[in-house]
């Protein structure tokens, strides 16, 4: 009688993020860059383009959170591809974090020496009975002042305490001075994406080359 033949185990497919020169961003030209980052936690790579239309192709396995990018992308007019894998089964906080921290990574590339840029930038954003203002300094000097509360705990299956730690991330690694106040608002959905879409109009202003100062760097010590 012959012996069962046991089949080979199929082979696990990688974890790995996408490495950053294998992601890109629609079209040519334009101030652009990409970061990978790798832990023991998370795998993240994103590329983006400062002067793109707001095109946008990002997976990080967290919709909401992928809605929210979507939506920094789109207000902002920067043109973002991410892939993040992450301890997902664990929560959400790793992915979260490390998605502000490569993205930042990527506006911090791409500004490059910031000379020309306008540096400044604010915005006001009304969402139904919500009003959020977002204003920042692309200074170089990293620094969070958060003024959002939240009435629950969580917004469908994601912790609304780590919408803090994504803005905390991306302005450290982005070198952001960044100002997000919620005057008032009922519904925790509206607050947080009017968080978003402030912060994307603020970057689209502050990012963007003056014309009246196209190789100046916007500061009177001559480097930000």
């Amino acid at each position: 009688m012959k012996k069962a033949v046991k089949k080979a185990a199929p082979k696990a497919k990688s974890r790995t993020a996408a490495p950053a020169q294998a992601l890109t961003t629609p079209g040519t030209g334009g101030r652009r860059a990409s970061v990978s980052r790798q832990t023991k936690e998370t795998r993240i790579a994103a590329a983006i383009n400062l002067d793109g239309t707001g095109k946008y192709d990002i997976q990080t396995g967290i919709g909401f959170l992928d809605h929210m990018l979507e939506q920094l992308s789109r207000h902002s007019l920067i043109d973002i591809t991410l892939r993040a894998e992450g301890d997902l089964h664990i929560d959400y906080h790793h992915t979260t974090e490390d998605s502000g921290i490569v993205l930042g990574e990527c506006l911090q590339k791409a500004l490059g020496t910031r000379a020309g840029i306008r540096r400044y930038g604010s915005a006001v954003i009304p969402m139904d009975e919500t009003l959020t203002e977002v204003a920042l300094d692309a200074s170089n000097r990293p620094y969070l002042v958060w003024k959002v509360n939240f009435s629950k705990p969580k917004l469908g299956t994601m912790d609304t305490e780590l919408f803090k730690e994504w803005f905390q991330a991306f302005a450290q690694l982005g070198g952001l001075t960044l100002h997000v106040w919620n005057h008032y608002g009922d519904n925790n959905h509206h607050i947080v994406e009017s968080c978003f879409k402030g912060l994307a109009r603020a970057l689209r202003v502050a990012c963007e080359v003056d014309p009246r100062q196209t190789t100046a760097v916007p500061s009177t010590k001559g480097v930000l």
